[in-house]
């Protein structure tokens, strides 16, 4: 089923991936460094609210990736190598430069951007991917 030409299919799988790709990012490759910058002790990571958390992220995820199918349906639907250059593109530009600003003025550490804004060009450049397979 489609509405606004947009995959579902895409949307669930692109929503997906970016728990498979968390799940890399923020456990074996970065987590005790992540956590370290983030300022997060073991107690308190122990006793955080997964579920909410972790429902809390689908949907935001859900929702990114749909918007993201929205607009690469303005394109018509582009294959995967437009897709992907898409993906990359959102997620270098207005995410990952939005991130940069606000741990700017929170005096973040240049760590904690390249571990989370990483995270987010790498995802929105999968999800784009996906998109293209499915277009």
């Amino acid at each position: 089923m489609e509405l606004w030409n947009i995959s579902w299919v895409a949307v669930f799988v692109a929503a997906v991936a970016g728990f498979g790709v968390g799940g890399l990012w923020y456990g074996p490759l970065f987590a005790k460094a992540w956590q370290r910058e983030a300022g997060l002790s073991d107690e308190e990571i122990a006793s955080s609210n997964m579920p909410l958390i972790f429902g809390g992220t689908f949907v935001l995820n859900l929702i990114g990736a749909f918007i993201l199918g929205h607009i690469l349906s303005t394109y018509g639907r582009p294959g995967l190598y437009t897709s992907t250059l898409v993906g990359l593109g959102l997620g270098l530009a207005p995410i990952a430069t939005s991130i940069g600003v606000n741990y700017l003025f929170q005096r973040k550490s240049l760590t904690l951007f390249f571990i989370d804004a990483g995270y987010w060009v790498v995802i929105y450049t999968v999800m784009g991917a996906i998109f293209g397979f499915f277009a």
